[in-house]
């Protein structure tokens, strides 16, 4: 899977670049490969204290506000993540399908690591991408 990154804000497009950026709509010339967008971590089978602070957590669970809906909760980090001055989660960017739906901005020292997002669809991988201005991007998948 190809990785393009907007240069200007950050935006992540899977397999190609969009004519516009969803988020901040600069033009598609924005856009660069990055095979090194998305940070992983180096075992996969055992998490360092890092991973596990940076890695979303994404799960699933009913919605009592709407008919029809499925809620998609994020938590960043099975270590919660900091939210100082100096190091924080900015925003979280979600995915159904590999295509972006929502990107949902956090503020240092009054948000906590988390956000929830209500879907219309009930079927589909769930793409959750958290921005950490001091690590960068760590990417959770949950299959609804």
């Amino acid at each position: 899977m190809t990785v393009f990154e907007c240069k200007v804000c950050g935006h992540i497009e899977f397999n190609e670049a969009p004519e516009n950026c969803l988020v901040c709509r600069s033009p598609q010339t924005a856009f660069q490969e990055n095979a090194e967008a998305i940070k992983r971590p180096a075992d996969p089978e055992n998490l360092t204290e890092g991973d596990k602070k940076h890695i979303p957590i994404v799960q699933k669970t009913a919605c009592g506000l709407v008919a029809g809906c499925t809620d998609v909760h994020a938590t960043v980090g099975e270590i919660e993540h900091v939210m100082d001055a100096k190091h924080f989660i900015g925003y979280l960017d979600y995915y159904l399908d590999y295509k972006f739906i929502s990107r949902i901005w956090l503020s240092p020292e009054v948000c906590k690591p988390a956000t929830s997002l209500h879907l219309a669809a009930d079927t589909g991988k769930v793409i959750v991408i958290e921005h950490c201005n001091v690590h960068g991007n760590w990417m959770g998948e949950f299959d609804l």
